[in-house]
């Protein structure tokens, strides 16, 4: 059930893509929340499995909370993601992946501080990945937040996506087609515009796989670090960063990369031996 009275102007979007055995506790850890958001948005990305038919089944148990989007050909979550958006009707938009899931006070703290200050256009806070059986962690009772600087966007992310709550009418959107690092391209495009772009220093959300994919794959690791390059040539044909800028962000982003691989390497090879 729907708490009555506990609404807040947040429309969630959710892309789906053969979510069917998950996209329950995501859906569940918002209808959980302390501060229910108006509406929530479900984009099926033509999974062709059973996914259609669960959430179809979700819609029926929350009419006209929860809304239907579905594609016909899979576009990937960028394009969900923005299709969801532009069916958004209220004042602020946060966003939900099929596999993973948020605190109940998450829509409570971070429309809050949305809400108390008008001047940010993105607020994100820290992800905990969580394993089947593990203890949620404790809040903090009090919580503190870190301007995010444009600069500081080209050598981390700052955000998982499901940490993210942004103005519904700012112009940027996730890139058309953009299949990898396609969150982070708009994080950086928010921030490089302008906005003021904040991180609440609390784990609000829950990751429950791990974001390089199983194992570590190299294939997922390379396709990750091409789009982030990408983002760099983006960003500097838009006239966002200069060339020595847009140089650093290349050759720290490569170490970085290295490192990655290796380290997943150095996993696949210690899970071989034990």
């Amino acid at each position: 059930m729907i708490k009555e009275g506990e609404f807040v102007p947040v429309s969630v979007v959710i892309p789906c893509f053969r979510c069917g055995k998950t996209i329950r506790r995501a859906l569940t850890s918002v209808v959980q929340q302390s501060k229910v958001p108006a509406e929530v948005i479900l984009v099926d990305d033509a999974s062709g499995d059973d996914t259609w038919s669960v959430l179809t089944e979700l819609a029926n148990a929350y009419p006209g909370w929860v809304k239907l989007l579905r594609f016909e050909e899979n576009k990937g979550a960028a394009s969900a993601r923005n299709a969801g958006w532009a069916a958004a009707t209220q004042a602020y938009v946060a966003f939900l992946d099929a596999d993973d899931s948020w605190n109940t006070e998450k829509l409570h703290v971070q429309y809050a501080y949305m809400r108390n200050n008008p001047e940010v256009s993105l607020c994100g806070h820290h992800c905990v990945l969580l394993q089947d059986g593990e203890v949620l962690p404790v809040l903090q009772k009090e919580f503190h937040s870190t301007k995010i600087s444009a600069t500081s966007l080209l050598f981390k992310n700052a955000f998982f996506t499901p940490s993210v709550m942004l103005k519904r009418d700012i112009r940027h959107r996730f890139q058309k087609g953009k299949r990898f690092a396609e969150d982070f391209l708009l994080w950086q495009l928010i921030a490089f515009s302008g906005l003021n772009v904040v991180r609440i220093e609390s784990p609000l959300a829950y990751i429950h796989k791990s974001p390089y994919g199983a194992g570590g794959l190299s294939a997922q690791l390379w396709r990750m670090e091409s789009g982030e390059l990408s983002n760099f040539v983006t960003l500097y044909r838009a006239g966002s960063i200069n060339a020595p800028l847009h140089v650093a962000a290349i050759l720290f982003s490569v170490l970085k990369f290295i490192r990655r691989l290796l380290l997943a390497q150095l996993s696949g090879l210690s899970k071989m031996l034990s």
